[in-house]
């Protein structure tokens, strides 16, 4: 009988299902995928990209492998998955790509077009209408799925140069950031209870421009001795700036302190992109006042 008892009770640990990890999915663009940096296909073995390689094989890591590697070295299970197309926004991914999202996601992280509407450029009124209809689809599939919105950051290429279009044009570089979040915080709110809040990306670089750790004009030659958050386009991210996005995603999904990811000053995703101690150690904090300057309290870790 003690055998038989033993047996038992093996089969039944055996039979027990294990631990599910979180669902998240990440929804945006070339801003998701990490366009132009080291970080686009980082660790693509860790995320599902929920498109078909490129024509060369590839797929994307991006972002999310970066949150991926971060939750890794805090301890946490997250089952990554993204959906990306470059140049498009949440109308376009409900129309052409709903069958790969429709799902019942635990999060989602997503962002639309970087000027709100390419055809409009800083009208928010499509991404409000469009974001609403995503929160409403993810919501239906799971009602206690938590949908958060990234507000992305100001792009040098629509503030400096001469033919740079309206309506950033020779603003002060911070300008379209702000613009952003505030049309993300509207979007949010049109959505009610089916949006869990808003990243402000944008804002944090506008901090790290404005506490002189990030070269505020790539335009210039000025600020060699500064962090480029941009790319060589002045358009999309460089390492820096998607690094920071990561660490913001990290930080707000997990309600994990950013600070935490790097106690020594140096973690393994940072010295993969090239990103020093120091400068990593500034990027952590930039996230980490970022989120808290939005309300957020931090969990504390168990470990």
């Amino acid at each position: 009988m003690k055998k038989l008892l033993c047996a038992t009770a093996a089969f039944c640990l055996a039979a027990a299902p294990a631990f599910a990890a979180t669902k998240i999915l990440f929804v945006g663009n070339s801003f998701t995928f990490a366009a132009h940096s080291a970080a686009m296909h980082y660790e693509t073995d860790q995320v599902h990209d929920l498109n078909p390689p490129d024509a060369l094989g590839r797929t994307i890591g991006g972002v999310p492998a970066l949150f991926k590697e971060f939750t890794k070295e805090a301890g946490l299970d997250y089952d990554v998955s993204l959906e990306t197309v470059g140049g498009k926004g949440f109308d376009f991914h409900m129309a052409e790509k709903r069958a790969l999202l429709d799902k019942p996601w635990d999060v989602v992280v997503g962002h639309g077009f970087s000027t709100m509407d390419e055809a409009h450029p800083g009208d928010p009124t499509l991404l409000i209408s469009s974001t609403k209809q995503m929160a409403d689809m993810f919501a239906a599939k799971n009602p206690q799925v938590k949908f958060y919105l990234l507000a992305t950051w100001s792009r040098a290429d629509k503030v400096y140069p001469a033919d740079a279009p309206a309506p950033w044009k020779g603003a002060p570089i911070q300008q379209m950031g702000k613009d952003v979040e505030v049309a993300y915080e509207k979007a949010a709110k049109n959505a009610g209870a089916h949006v869990a809040g808003v990243i402000p990306l944008g804002l944090a670089w506008n901090t790290a421009f404005d506490q002189g750790l990030a070269d505020s004009n790539p335009y210039d030659d000025a600020g060699a001795s500064k962090m480029n958050f941009w790319a060589y386009d002045g358009y999309h991210a460089s390492s820096f700036g998607y690094y920071l996005e990561a660490a913001m995603d990290f930080g707000r999904v997990t309600g994990k302190d950013p600070m935490m990811l790097a106690p020594k000053g140096k973690d393994h995703v940072a010295e993969d992109l090239g990103i020093s101690p120091t400068q990593q150690q500034a990027l952590l904090k930039l996230a980490h006042d970022g989120l808290a300057a939005q309300g957020e309290t931090f969990v504390a870790m168990n470990n």
